[in-house]
């Protein structure tokens, strides 16, 4: 999904608002896993959100998604926000996180979700990668909960 950062999504300094990015951070993977699941989702959890870099009025706004581990019911998909500033030729990660959804049925009760196959090479290791990368942000995490 692509945007513009107009003034509606800017706080007081001209910069994103968290909310607005949230937002879209939600929309892009939900239609990931609604396209893999092929059934309406609905939001489970989200992990901690990395705002990495600020992200300007007037900037392009890119977020991708994609599905990297499914279980009975539910998917979890990788979000990432990239910022783009064509006039300058730099594209910038500026925010990140892991969500889950859940597929529902026509009654709006959970339903299953096809497993999970990578079947290129490249898909193999963007999973391998958010696998990691979500493991590390638990190990992390949980050491700053046990530090005194």
């Amino acid at each position: 999904m692509s945007e513009i950062l107009m003034p509606n999504d800017t706080n007081n300094l001209g910069r994103a608002l968290g909310g607005s990015v949230l937002h879209w951070m939600d929309i892009c993977g939900a239609i990931a896993a609604r396209r893999f699941s092929r059934r309406q989702v609905v939001t489970a959890a989200m992990d901690h959100v990395d705002f990495i870099a600020a992200i300007e009025l007037g900037d392009i706004v890119t977020t991708t998604a994609y599905v990297f581990e499914t279980g009975r019911t539910s998917m979890d998909v990788k979000v990432d926000v990239y910022t783009e500033r064509p006039d300058r030729g730099e594209r910038n990660e500026a925010a990140t996180s892991f969500f889950s959804f859940v597929a529902l049925d026509e009654s709006e009760t959970p339903a299953s979700v096809p497993a999970l196959r990578c079947p290129t090479e490249s898909q193999t290791e963007l999973r391998a990668i958010a696998l990691e990368q979500r493991q590390a942000r638990r190990r992390e995490l949980a050491e700053r909960t046990t530090e005194p």
